[in-house]
């Protein structure tokens, strides 16, 4: 094989140039929630919030069930390849988005919007992890997800831009911007390969390039830890999810303010927030990991302790202040939880089956967040979202006595083949 870059800082280009795609990874699929009051004067059916939740829990369930599928590929295919393609697709499907005229139209192109998104969060994370030995891999791993925050917090934007442009015309952008990008990763980006001697590559280890689906998928299930992982990982996707989708409205229904200045407040409070918590846990997972194996699960488990409270003033809270300051609380403990997901899958799952196991796992945790966003549309409905916030104070907390219960690192950063 050829080594593909002699430079020792090519792995942190790597995740500078996966940083913006993650980036518009979020920015495309969420803008949408902000741009609802303005399609729906041309798409009557948006002015219903069940009909809304439809569509945007149809982006979900398909996202998830093609994500295992995804996983499985990536570990089997050009990871590069997989990134590219799956980007100009996804751009294309948001520049498209811009010419729909009915709600029918909209679902479609919200499917095709899943399917090809589901590529690149395993391929990525994976790609990220052969680049990075354990030493710096959590915060690889969190620089690139501060990406998503980013992105999901310029598509709350969305309804700004569009006091200024149409919203078809903020697709039309979106999209285009994508499609530019994906074309320039074509000579930037460059696909992993393991070279005698190369630091980053010492633990990418001798997997064969063809394991049948069968075995995979066995191994994968017969491992104990991999259950605890998928559920931990599924069940903080119900709050997450939640507060992705919902929360620009909660924040515009609680304090009577226009969305589109909700938006912007809303997804900017959790984005930045989440920035400092995914960064903050990195740093502090590398550097626990030198000392205690259990230390990427101990910081996971603190980001969702912290996710507790923050549900209940979020739902609860009647002053601005105090629904802004739990929803900081909430995106410092996500982030603390979601820069350690991949780290700690490496930990327990054989190089060789580590994109196919965070494929389940955003299967697992995309049918949480599908369920839970079709079911607070109705709640919404209701007039009861904020109740629906404290109602999933129990199951985080499950998840977090499974975590400290069940998961016991090993000696040395990665499993064992």
């Amino acid at each position: 094989m050829i080594r593909i870059t002699r430079s020792r800082h090519y792995p942190w280009f790597v995740v500078a140039l996966l940083w913006l795609v993650a980036l518009l990874n979020y920015m495309d699929r969420q803008v949408i929630t902000t741009l609802r009051p303005s399609m729906q004067r041309d798409v009557v059916q948006l002015e219903s919030a069940e009909n809304f939740g439809f569509l945007m829990a149809i982006f979900l369930w398909i996202y998830g069930f093609a994500s295992p599928a995804a996983g499985y590929v990536s570990d089997r295919m050009s990871r590069k390849w997989l990134i590219v393609g799956s980007l100009f697709v996804w751009s294309s499907v948001t520049f498209l988005m811009g010419v729909a005229t009915s709600f029918n139209q909209l679902l479609l192109l919200r499917g095709f919007m899943g399917l090809s998104e589901a590529l690149y969060v395993p391929a990525a994370l994976a790609l990220i992890a052969d680049y990075h030995s354990g030493k710096t891999r959590a915060l690889a791993t969190g620089i690139h997800i501060t990406g998503i925050y980013f992105g999901q917090a310029l598509g709350g934007f969305g309804a700004s831009i569009a006091e200024f442009m149409s919203w078809q015309n903020v697709f039309f952008l979106f999209g285009l911007i994508g499609i530019s990008y994906s074309l320039a990763l074509i000579s930037l980006l460059r696909e992993f390969r393991p070279a005698s001697g190369n630091e980053t590559a010492a633990d990418y280890g001798n997997i064969p390039i063809t394991v049948d689906f069968k075995r995979v998928y066995l191994a994968l299930f017969r491992n104990p830890a991999f259950w605890v992982i998928l559920f931990c990982f599924a069940v903080p996707s119900l709050p997450g999810w939640a507060i992705k989708n919902w929360l620009p409205t909660l924040f515009s229904e609680k304090l009577g303010i226009p969305m589109y200045k909700a938006g912007p407040i809303a997804t900017m409070t959790i984005a930045i927030s989440s920035l400092i918590g995914v960064v903050s846990g990195g740093y502090l997972s590398d550097r626990w990991n030198e000392r205690n194996v259990n230390g990427r699960v101990y910081t996971s488990a603190i980001g969702l302790s912290l996710i507790l409270p923050a549900l209940i003033a979020i739902g609860l809270g009647t002053s601005i202040a105090v629904v802004v300051f739990a929803a900081v609380c909430f995106g410092f403990g996500f982030g603390l939880f979601d820069a350690n997901n991949m780290p700690i899958v490496c930990q327990f799952i054989p190089h060789g089956s580590r994109s196919t196991a965070y494929g389940i796992m955003n299967m697992s945790g995309t049918f949480a967040g599908a369920s839970i966003t079709h079911l607070f549309g109705g709640l919404a409905a209701r007039g009861d979202l904020a109740e629906g916030f404290v109602m999933l104070v129990a199951v985080v907390f499950v998840a977090i006595i499974l975590q400290l219960v069940f998961l016991k690192g090993k000696q040395g950063e990665d499993a064992a083949i």
